[in-house]
């Protein structure tokens, strides 16, 4: 099955209002600007956003919760480059915030993808984020215990797919793309490079296509950092 599709437009376009999104990225590493982008401007709103941190300056990430998009953003470092744009929006009580550290954040999704309703974890113990949720002593050291992180949409980054949706990855751009993938009912890609069928040596390939819905060929995407060294603004 060929999953390549024409544009990001075309390929955000059946998001609907109140869906769970995941946005793969550490900071602007592996961020899929135009995927994102166009989900600015195909107008879903309502959404319910998983994404390691809350976006910098005023693209991306930060320019979907700018635009009033976003209703809760569940993620593990709010406070980053330049988080204005969150920060006025949760002072103003217009998005909700629920923090997650950040290796907890990675094995909800994880657990997810791997259809693992709940784990057990030291991190958080005795503090506010453990509030309201089971703990159990094992071994004589006390768990919490957290439930796995699934979502309607994922929208991440590639270095390279091939049209079944067959994915590599870019060093560190790695980072959440592949436990998103996993983790959604329908993953989205921005590719750098779309290849031919048996253009991916298989022992390269880190998502198997079986997890991708759609890809779009984005060769020369937008970086998160020069765009704010730029001082741009989206839309």
């Amino acid at each position: 099955m060929d999953k390549t599709i024409a544009s990001a437009a075309e390929a955000v376009s059946a998001i609907p209002d109140g869906a769970t999104v995941m946005i793969g990225g550490f900071g602007g590493s592996g961020a899929p600007i135009e995927l994102i982008h166009a989900l600015i401007d195909h107008g879903a709103k309502d959404l319910t956003v998983v994404n390691n941190n809350a976006g910098n300056g005023h693209v991306g990430l930060a320019a979907l919760i700018e635009q009033k998009r976003v209703r809760k953003l569940i993620c593990s470092f709010p406070r980053s480059a330049d988080p204005r744009v969150f920060t006025e929006a949760y002072l103003a009580g217009e998005i909700e915030l629920e923090l997650v550290p950040q290796g907890t954040l990675a094995e909800r999704i994880r657990a997810g993808g791997a259809g693992i309703p709940a784990f057990y974890t030291a991190t958080s113990y005795g503090t506010e984020l453990a509030e309201g949720k089971h703990t159990e002593e094992f071994d004589g050291k006390h768990y919490v215990r957290e439930r796995w992180l699934k979502a309607d949409f994922a929208l991440i980054k590639a270095e390279l797919a091939d049209p079944h949706g067959n994915l590599t990855y870019r060093m560190a751009a790695r980072n959440f793309n592949p436990v998103m993938a996993m983790a959604a009912t329908h993953t989205i890609v921005q590719a750098t490079r779309v290849v031919e069928l048996g253009g991916i040596d298989p022992e390269h390939v880190i998502t198997p296509g079986i997890f991708v819905s759609k890809v779009v060929e984005v060769p020369n995407a937008a970086q998160e950092e020069e765009l704010n060294r730029a001082e741009a603004v989206y839309p």
